[in-house]
C-alpha cells in the first residue's frame, strides 16, 4: 500500500498518485518488452485491476439514491452505459494480451509447393459504380503483380461498357451478371461458379476492393501461409494512401494515423495470436476449396467478411493475419461517406449476431469465437450510446440540477485520474502512440447517431437491409459542410454553452450547490466543449487536391531544348510535380527525368519560392508505371504512427485555416 505524507491535503495525495501513474507509464518503454507475452498480461492485468476499482468505485459512492426521479434515473443510465463501456475496455485488455507475427512464418514458407509448378490464382476485383481513375489504377496493379500464374477479372455490377473496352484492351477479363442480388458477395460468388463450371478452377484466388491497389509482391508473401492446410483464407491489412476524413478535415493528414490503423495493426495481430482473426474483405486470400467446402460466400450479412471467417472456422479452417503492407487504397474521402461505411459494419455484425452463427445460437463455434463476436458486440453497442451520454448528462445539471455524477475531486482524481492515465499509457505504448483521447473521441462521436441507429436496426430486423456502397471519387475541390451530420453537435455545442452561462448567471440558486459535484461537471463541459468543437470541424469537408504523393524529396532533371538542371523532386503525382532547386518561367515546356522511370512531358503552370510546380502529360506507357511507382512499391503509405509535434503545428495550421476561411 502507498502512504503518502500526512501533511499534504487529500486532494494533494491524490494529484501525486496521478504523477505516481504518470512516471510508471513514462518509465515503461525503458524496461518493457511489448513483444513477450508475459509482460504484456502484467501491463494488461493493471489495467483491468485500475478498471474494476474504478468502476466499483462509481456504482458505490457516485450514484444517486435509488428513487423514482430524475436524479437516479440519470445516475444510474449512465453507470449502466459506461459499465457496458468497461467490459468492452477489459475485453479488449484481455485480448491485446497476446499478439501473434507471421514474418518470419511467411519467409520460411515461401514456394512451399517446390518443385512442382506455383499454384495458380484468380485476382477479383469487385466493383459496382467507381469512375475510371479509381479502377485503371487497380486494374494495372493486379497486372503487376510477381506470380507466373495469376488471372486478373473485373467483376462489373455496373456493367459498364467502357470498363468491358478497358478490359479487353489490358487483356483482362470482364465479367458481369444479370443482376446484383446479394451485392459483393453475390459478384464474387458469380464469378466463381463462373470459372468452375468452365474447368478453369483456381487453386487460391484473391479478393480486393475497387480501390484498392496490390503491390508486387501481395501473392508472394500471402500464399506462403497456406502451407499450413488448416489455414482456408490469409487476411493482409488495408493502408490507405490517402487521409481518412478525420484526418484531413482537422489538417492531421501528415502527423495522425487513419482511424483503422489501430484496428489493422494492433487488434487483429492480437486477434490472430488468440486465433480469431476475421477477414476485412479486401486484401484477402483464399483457399478454393475451402470456399467449396462451405458453399460460397455467405450472404446473411452485409459484412459477409467477417460471416465468412466464422463460416470457415465452423468446419475447422482458420484465418490467418499477416501484418504486413501488400496492398492499398482509397480511404473513405467525405465524412457522410466514412459514416455510412462503419453503420455498415455495425448493422453487419448485428446481423450475425442474430443468425445462425451468433454467439448465443446452437452451431459449430468454438468458445474464444463466440467470446471474440461479443467483443464486437459490446463495442458497438456500448461505446457510441456513452460517447453521446457523456455530452449530454452534463446539460442536466446545468438545466434541472441534476447531479449524475456525486463524487468529490479527490476521489475522482484517485479512482479515474489514475486509471485514465495509466490505461492510456499501455495502450499508447503498446500502439507505438496511436490513441490520443481527444481525437479518438471525435472519431466515434461523428458517427455516433448513424451507428445507433444502424445497430437498433440491424437486432430488431436483421433481414431485408441493401448493401450500401462506399462512394470513392468525385469532385473534391471544394469546401462542403455537411449540415445534417454537423446539425446535432451544433445544438449540443448551443445548450451547453447556454447551461454554462445560466450556471454562472445562477449560481446562487440552491439546486447549483453542488460542491464538489460541481467542479467535476464543469471540467466536464469544458472538455466537452472542445471535443464538439473539433466534431464540427470534422464535419467540413476541406478540398482534396493531391491524393498521393512520393514518400521523400528525391533527384531529377528537367531539360527544356539542349539544357538540363539538377533539381529536386519534392511532390509527385499522376499529372503535377514539385520540384525545387530552380525557378522557371510559367508555360516554359520541357522534360521532367526521374531515375529509373524515365522522361515526361511537362509545362510549368506556376512558380514557386524555391522551384515551380509542372504539370505532367505522360505517354500511355509513362502513366502507368507511374501507377505502379505510386502503389505497388514500397512499405505502408501514410502515417503509422502520432507524431506530437507535428500534430500540434498541423492543429495549429488548421485552425488558421479557420480563422482566414
Amino acid at each position: 500500500m502507498i502512504v503518502l505524507h500526512p501533511w499534504l491535503s487529500e486532494t494533494q495525495r491524490s494529484f501525486a498518485l496521478m504523477l505516481l501513474a504518470l512516471g510508471v507509464v513514462v518509465l515503461l518503454p525503458l524496461v518493457v518488452d511489448i513483444r513477450k507475452t508475459w509482460q504484456r498480461v502484467i501491463l494488461l492485468g493493471g489495467v483491468i485491476a485500475l478498471a474494476l476499482r474504478y468502476i466499483w468505485w462509481r456504482g458505490t459512492e457516485t450514484l444517486a439514491p435509488v428513487g423514482f426521479d430524475l436524479d437516479f434515473l440519470a445516475s444510474g443510465s449512465l453507470y449502466l452505459l459506461e459499465l457496458v463501456g468497461i467490459l468492452s475496455s477489459i475485453n479488449a485488455a484481455v485480448l491485446l494480451m497476446r499478439r501473434r507475427d507471421r514474418h518470419a512464418e511467411a519467409t520460411e514458407n515461401a514456394e512451399w509447393w517446390a518443385p512442382g509448378p506455383a499454384p495458380k490464382v484468380a485476382v477479383m476485383i469487385a466493383t459496382y459504380n467507381e469512375e475510371r481513375e479509381v479502377l485503371e489504377r487497380s486494374i494495372v496493379g493486379a497486372m503487376s503483380i510477381d506470380w507466373p500464374h495469376v488471372e486478373v477479372l473485373v467483376l462489373d455490377d455496373g456493367r459498364r461498357d467502357w470498363l468491358a473496352a478497358f478490359c479487353a484492351e489490358h487483356s483482362v477479363r470482364h465479367i458481369t451478371r444479370p443482376d446484383n442480388s446479394h451485392a459483393k458477395a453475390g459478384n464474387i460468388n458469380h464469378a466463381l461458379e463462373l470459372l468452375e463450371a468452365e474447368g478453369n478452377a483456381p487453386d487460391f484466388f484473391a479478393v480486393l476492393d475497387a480501390d484498392f491497389v496490390p503491390h508486387g509482391n501481395f501473392l508472394t508473401r500471402s500464399v506462403a501461409l497456406f502451407r499450413d492446410k488448416s489455414v482456408g483464407l490469409v487476411q493482409t491489412p488495408q493502408h490507405f494512401f490517402n487521409a481518412d476524413p478525420i484526418q484531413h478535415n482537422l489538417g492531421l493528414s501528415r502527423s495522425y494515423p487513419d482511424e483503422q490503423r489501430f484496428f489493422f495493426d494492433h487488434i487483429q495481430p492480437a486477434r490472430d495470436g488468440w486465433g480469431v482473426a476475421i477477414c476485412c474483405g479486401t486484401s484477402s486470400v483464399m483457399r478454393w476449396s475451402a470456399l467449396r467446402e462451405i458453399g460460397g460466400f455467405p450472404t446473411d450479412s452485409v459484412t459477409e467478411d467477417y460471416l465468412l471467417s466464422l463460416t470457415l472456422q465452423e468446419r475447422g479452417l482458420s484465418t490467418a493475419y499477416l501484418n504486413e503492407p501488400l496492398t492499398e487504397g482509397l480511404a473513405a474521402e467525405g465524412i457522410g461517406e466514412y459514416v455510412t461505411q462503419r453503420a455498415r459494419w455495425c448493422l453487419g455484425l448485428m446481423q450475425i449476431v442474430r443468425g445462425r452463427l451468433g454467439p448465443f445460437s446452437r452451431n459449430g463455434l468454438r468458445l474464444r469465437d463466440r467470446w471474440s463476436v461479443l467483443d464486437t458486440l459490446l463495442y458497438w453497442l456500448g461505446s457510441f450510446p456513452f460517447r453521446l451520454a457523456c455530452l449530454s448528462f452534463p446539460l442536466l445539471y446545468w438545466f434541472f440540477g441534476t447531479i449524475v455524477v456525486d463524487a468529490r475531486v479527490p476521489d475522482v482524481l484517485s479512482y479515474f485520474g489514475v486509471f485514465y492515465v495509466f490505461s492510456l499509457g499501455v495502450m499508447n505504448l503498446l500502439s507505438r502512440g496511436t490513441v490520443i483521447p481527444v481525437l479518438h473521441d471525435v472519431s466515434q462521436i461523428v458517427g455516433a447517431i448513424p451507428i445507433m441507429r444502424a445497430a437498433f436496426h440491424g437486432l430488431a430486423r436483421p433481414k431485408g437491409h441493401k448493401f450500401k456502397v462506399t462512394a470513392k471519387g468525385g469532385d473534391r475541390s471544394r469546401v462542403v459542410v455537411q449540415w445534417r451530420l454537423m446539425m446535432p453537435f451544433l445544438v449540443l455545442m448551443a445548450l451547453t454553452v447556454a447551461g454554462l452561462w445560466l450556471g454562472s448567471a445562477f449560481d446562487s440558486l440552491a439546486h447549483y450547490d453542488a460542491g464538489d459535484g460541481k467542479a467535476v461537471v464543469l471540467f466536464w463541459t469544458f472538455y466537452n466543449l472542445f471535443v464538439l468543437a473539433l466534431t464540427i470541424l470534422a464535419c467540413i469537408e476541406l478540398p482534396r487536391h493531391e491524393r498521393h504523393i512520393a514518400d521523400a524529396p528525391e533527384r531529377a532533371a528537367f531539360s527544356a531544348g539542349a539544357h538540363s538542371d539538377q533539381i529536386w523532386l519534392a511532390s509527385l503525382t499522376q499529372d503535377t510535380a514539385r520540384i525545387r532547386g530552380r525557378t522557371y518561367p510559367v508555360g516554359m515546356r520541357g522534360l521532367l527525368h526521374i531515375p529509373q522511370l524515365g522522361a515526361i512531358e511537362a509545362t510549368v503552370i506556376a512558380p514557386l519560392t524555391d522551384g515551380a510546380r509542372l504539370h505532367l502529360s505522360p505517354s500511355l506507357e509513362m502513366h502507368h508505371a507511374l501507377l505502379r511507382r505510386f502503389y505497388t512499391q514500397g512499405a505502408a503509405p501514410g502515417v503509422v504512427e502520432v507524431r506530437l509535434s507535428q500534430l500540434l503545428s498541423d492543429f495549429a495550421r488548421r485552425l488558421s485555416f479557420s480563422r482566414d476561411a
